[in-house]
């Protein structure tokens, strides 16, 4: 095997090299039955192992009871930006929405063809530089939820604590942080992500539902709108991507196998101490795009001292192996999306990639 790039990109991202030597394996026979999983039927008994493997383990890692709904849908995290306020928002309710970045601000845009919305705090005019403290949220206690993204891929933030909403649902897209650390997740009622960054390749998107949130959704929507259709189907309503649900599974087990995310958590603050130390011990060419105590874990977002350094960065970056640098096109830069897969080992090639950079500059 030729030597394996350095991935840094934002999603679809790096998977477990274990993972893909386990799918190569099982590619064209999976567990002797002469056929792939890419041609398998969604209603044959082996996927029905394979999907109900899914849910146990997204509920054993996650500390979840059985009162939580998991579901595999298509379409992506960004149609859940639609579906949350069509099945939850009621007639004459309000949803309110954190606004802090990009993704945060599409759903609430979503939310603003279906139902009324109330924006509890938007940091839109600091360039979404910063995340709020939990007194800058400020929502009507009658709202149908609270809508946060938990971590911000363009911009490289992160919420580091959750708002106590009391009875208001707590909803929260974790798109590109779910899996990455320790967290309570009892605290809310639904949260969703796209697969493509921590659990596995674009192409399903976790849902997970608690059950006395799922009990007020609407039932009058066309059915493959419908949460509670596709909950009482086990995700299996219509043709599930199940090639996506097969590899989340395995990345899933790759999680267990690293002592869950207690094991992931410690290995990410390892790998953000060494990227974030490099970038602010060298402060006078690396400025780091977002505020110190908004940072994310998973996407390391810096400028350098003009845009020209910053290309050549991208390409002698990509000639020694490290792909996927370049900042989102809305705001430029250089990013770093260093996601559960990408090792410790490869965050010390960069920082030594960049020191060297530095000094040639």
């Amino acid at each position: 095997m030729s030597a394996r790039n350095v991935n840094f990109n934002p999603g679809p991202a790096a998977l477990p090299l274990e993972v893909l030597k386990t799918v190569q394996s099982e590619l064209l026979d999976y567990h002797g039955t002469g056929l792939s999983v890419l041609e398998s039927s969604h209603r044959s008994k082996e996927f029905e192992a394979i999907n109900d493997a899914t849910i146990a383990l997204v509920r054993e890692l996650f500390g979840l009871s059985d009162d939580y709904h998991v579901l595999f849908l298509g379409a992506g995290a960004s149609t859940q930006f639609a579906l949350i306020p069509m099945n939850f928002v009621g007639e004459g309710q309000t949803a309110a929405y954190v606004d802090t970045g990009s993704f945060a601000n599409k759903a609430m845009k979503e939310c603003q063809a279906v139902s009324k919305v109330h924006v509890a705090f938007s940091s839109k005019e600091e360039k979404y530089r910063r995340m709020p403290s939990m007194s800058d949220i400020k929502y009507p206690q009658d709202a149908a939820y609270l809508h946060i993204c938990t971590n911000n891929t363009i911009e490289g933030t992160q919420f580091w604590q959750f708002p106590d909403t009391g009875t208001v649902p707590l909803v929260a897209d974790m798109s590109s942080d779910i899996a990455s650390r320790q967290l309570d997740y009892k605290k809310f009622s639904l949260f969703y992500a796209g697969a493509q960054k921590n659990l596995g390749p674009a192409g399903v998107t976790l849902v997970v539902i608690r059950d006395d949130f799922l009990s007020t959704a609407r039932k009058d929507l066309p059915g493959m709108l419908t949460y509670k259709i596709h909950s009482d189907n086990k995700s299996l309503y219509n043709t599930p991507p199940v090639f996506a649900v097969y590899m989340m599974k395995l990345v899933l087990e790759w999680i267990k196998s690293k002592d869950g995310l207690a094991g992931v958590e410690k290995l990410n603050e390892a790998k953000k101490n060494l990227l974030y130390g490099a970038i602010d011990a060298a402060s006078d060419f690396y400025q780091g795009a977002a505020e110190k105590d908004s940072r994310s874990w998973m996407n390391v977002t810096m400028r350098l001292p003009n845009e020209d350094l910053e290309a050549k960065f991208i390409a002698d970056g990509k000639k020694e192996g490290f792909v996927g640098m370049k900042g989102h096109r809305s705001v430029g830069g250089i990013r770093m999306s260093i996601y559960n897969a990408v090792s410790l080992e490869d965050i010390q090639k960069t920082v030594d990639f960049m020191e060297r950079f530095r000094k040639s500059a």
